[in-house]
């Protein structure tokens, strides 16, 4: 075999390794920013699943396009990323800090993380996700007034969260006001379409306040 041949050859054998490569080397943000609207199924999944770990609060939108993607995969990994990028403050004390948290409150100890959210909130007022898990814990509680307050102050800094939009509804559930609750689910529902249980919920929710109209009539 002549030389040329045998080059022909070998540069036919590693393309294809030379490419799985590239492939496999984590993606810039940069990167998964242009492909997440843009290219194939697998390179859309890629980057959706990249911005949880190297995205930023401003690409957070990018990913809330990315959830009405026809790809269930590629919608599945833009909701995990933003909740990913939502979870960083971007302060590794502050970090280590939502992370105890969260295991107080995963090992049934709610006093005290509402205590080290407290700290979070005192430290980083403007990280919205301190805010949104002290008002998640005051709503497994039962402090609904606690609760609806400090939703409000995750909305000032972060009006697309879903998740607080979500959790005014079952508040209001709670609260027996079933369309505030409503409208809460759908607001939910109109940024990301993809909660299941909010969905069947809100159909609950319209058949429920249409009985109750029909019985005034």
């Amino acid at each position: 075999m002549r030389a040329a041949a045998v080059t022909l050859a070998l540069s036919l054998a590693l393309a294809p390794a030379a490419s799985h490569a590239e492939d496999a080397r984590p993606l810039t943000r940069e990167q998964a920013l242009a492909r997440i609207g843009a290219g194939g199924v697998e390179a859309r999944r890629q980057a959706a699943m990249a911005l949880g770990g190297v995205g930023t609060m401003g690409d957070v939108p990018a990913l809330v396009r990315a959830l009405s993607d026809p790809d269930e995969g590629v919608r599945t990994s833009a909701e995990h990323s933003a909740w990913q990028v939502w979870s960083r403050s971007g302060d590794p004390a502050i970090d280590a800090l939502f992370q105890l948290g969260l295991g107080q409150l995963n090992r049934g100890d709610p006093e005290a993380a509402i205590a080290t959210f407290s700290v979070i909130i005192d430290k980083r007022p403007d990280f919205a996700e301190g805010w949104n898990k002290r008002a998640t814990i005051y709503f497994l509680i039962g402090e609904y007034d606690k609760s609806l307050r400090d939703c409000d102050e995750v909305l000032k800094r972060n009006p697309i969260h879903w998740g607080v939009l979500a959790g005014y509804g079952q508040i209001y559930l709670r609260l027996d006001q079933p369309e505030r609750a409503l409208e809460y689910f759908q607001r939910a529902l109109a940024i990301n379409p993809n909660l299941a249980q909010v969905e069947v919920a809100v159909e609950q929710l319209k058949r429920l306040i249409a009985d109750k109209r029909r019985d005034t009539i």
